[in-house]
């Protein structure tokens, strides 16, 4: 069934051109939040669909469903802001100004280097804003967008290299895109033999070789049968982990190498098209990326017959809707195409049959914006950076509670202590962890920081997760239970419902922990490590596969916290 909606959504050439899930959205936009009945009723039937669809569809994201309806601010809720305790005051201040039912939440918005972050008139606010909320509301009753009161966001931006790769100011585009104009005049093969050479890992946590992923596109044939057989390209710019902003500044501040990544990527392959997805919560970041596109599409290097080398390529920058599992690929995909965000079942995979059933690569920004570097200098000068299995450089994301947070570009297998002592200039205040690679990474205690280095190996050894390398640091006097709680109830909040696992046993958690915090309810210690079990061994993906490591490292070297709300 899920394959003829895609089939039907995807019909006489519309999937991107006249697509469902703009069609939903501009509907929403119209109708104040969320599209009314007679939209939805009338969307089926332009697309062939059942109104199950799209009724499905407005009630799965946060700005779509009936719940956004009239919503005028949104309340950051992620994890930075709730340890730095500042969101209450933000709630309060929001209140002065509007109802209580015009006040929604959003999912991090990657303002965790000083948190207090809001969004309200479709842009976000963090820091100091808060107190300026009179001119700011002001300033959105009379559409004005001059931007007199500071939005806040700035964060420092270092390295710890001589020669960084991604934070590497981009020069002319009339030199940066002579990159692109050599490789229309290679051999595709040649260009995808670098990017092997330089074995470019997943940044945005999963590691997986991109080059792999690449080839399997590259090997796939379009089997759909629906009109001109085509490959896509996905930049998944979803990126909602708490404390990671990493992705935020590369689409704001050096979105070209992003862009000419996924053109070479897709050169390499023989797609036709590259998407970004980008999420909802960085409204600014859309539009930079959309400006990036007109201007690189004025000078002529993308369209069809690019340059005369018969190549032909466009982009398309999608919106998302506020869906934390939309970060899993086929859930992204399934979004793409107006589909409720539920992650697919695999085989076959993305690369095989991914965006409306085509050959489908998708890789998130960063690991987008290293190919450029790479393809300009040669797969081995990128293997010389690094350690022996995790090649290159990270970025890495230092929340409020560093005295220096930001963003920091370093060479794989720097060590973590490093990071923090001399990028970070240390802690503000202090830490007992450090909760790194976002809501489904490890818990670290300060006691294993002088074990790790950011590189998939040392995280994966000491039983931790590398991640996005997101540092979220957890003061000693915030509770571990009230943070585990929050763990539980984000999963049971962001799951896509699809698997039992995921869906029932993040809301089993969160009741587990709520009773023994709140009410003095004793867990039994058994049935909760067979909840983790159940979810680890059984979700489909990493939302509720991964929520467990957090939570076992936290019983692990927290015990003497944890251990009074168990049954003896």
């Amino acid at each position: 069934m899920s394959k003829n909606i895609t089939s039907l959504s995807g019909r006489d050439g519309k999937e991107l051109d006249d697509a469902l899930w703009e069609r939903l959205q501009q509907a929403a936009d119209v109708q104040g939040g969320t599209p009314n009945a007679p939209a939805l009723t009338e969307i089926a039937g332009d697309f062939l669909i059942g109104e199950a669809v799209t009724y499905g569809t407005s009630s799965f994201y946060d700005f779509l469903k009936r719940d956004n309806l009239g919503k005028k601010a949104y309340v950051c809720n992620g994890s930075t802001c709730l340890v730095a305790g500042t969101q209450d005051h933000v709630h309060h201040e929001l209140g002065k100004h509007f109802k209580a039912e015009e006040i929604g939440h959003m999912c991090c918005l990657g303002r965790c280097h000083e948190n207090s972050a809001f969004n309200m008139g479709g842009r976000n606010y963090s820091g100091k804003s808060v107190e300026q909320l009179d001119e700011l509301v002001k300033e959105a009753k009379e559409e004005r967008k001059d931007g007199s009161v500071d939005a806040g966001g700035r964060h420092h931006v270092g390295t710890s290299m001589d020669h960084p790769i991604l934070i590497a100011p981009i020069p002319a585009l009339d030199d940066f895109y002579a990159t692109w104009e050599r490789v229309l005049q290679g051999d595709s093969a040649d260009v995808l033999n670098e990017i092997k050479i330089a074995t470019i890992r997943g940044r945005g946590g999963a590691g997986f070789p991109m080059g792999f992923k690449l080839q399997a596109c590259k090997d796939a044939q379009d089997t759909t049968g629906n009109g001109t057989p085509r490959k896509y390209i996905v930049c998944n710019a979803d990126e909602g982990d708490p404390a990671a902003f990493s992705d935020r500044y590369l689409l704001e501040q050096r979105p070209h190498r992003v862009l000419l990544g996924m053109m070479i990527a897709g050169y390499c392959v023989g797609a036709d098209t590259g998407v970004l997805y980008i999420r909802a919560e960085y409204p600014e970041a859309v539009d930079i990326v959309k400006q990036a596109v007109a201007d690189i599409e004025a000078k002529g290097w993308i369209g069809r017959n690019i340059k005369g080398s018969g190549f032909n390529y466009r982009f398309k920058v999608i919106k998302a809707a506020g869906a934390y599992v939309c970060g899993e690929e086929t859930a992204l995909l399934n979004s793409i195409e107006g589909k409720r965000g539920e992650v697919r079942t695999r085989p076959p995979y993305p690369a095989q049959q991914g965006l409306f059933n085509r050959p489908t690569v998708v890789n998130n920004v960063e690991t987008l914006a290293c190919v450029p570097w790479v393809v300009e200098h040669g797969g081995a000068a990128f293997t010389r950076l690094g350690t022996e299995k995790s090649n290159g450089t990270k970025l890495v994301s230092l929340d409020s509670g560093f005295n220096r947070p930001g963003l920091y570009e370093v060479e794989c297998g720097t060590p973590l202590s490093r990071v923090i002592d001399e990028l970070g200039q240390g802690f503000r205040k202090k830490v007992k962890a450090l909760h790194i690679g976002g809501p489904l990474g490890g818990i670290v205690p300060m006691s294993k920081i002088p074990a790790l280095s950011i590189d998939f190996e040392s995280f994966q050894k000491e039983g931790f997760l590398l991640g996005h390398a997101s540092v979220l640091s957890i003061p000693e006097n915030f509770p571990m239970v009230e943070y585990l709680e929050h763990l539980f109830e984000f999963t049971s909040l962001e799951s896509c419902g699809k698997c039992f696992p995921c869906r029932i046993g993040s809301t089993r958690g969160k009741e587990m922990i709520q009773g023994a915090r709140l009410n003095g309810k004793k867990m039994d210690r058994a049935l909760f490590n067979d909840l983790l079990e159940t979810m680890e061994i059984g979700s489909l993906c990493a939302l509720g596969g991964g929520l467990p490591l957090g939570v076992k490292n936290a019983l692990q070297y927290f015990g003497n916290e944890l251990n009074e709300h168990f049954k003896a």
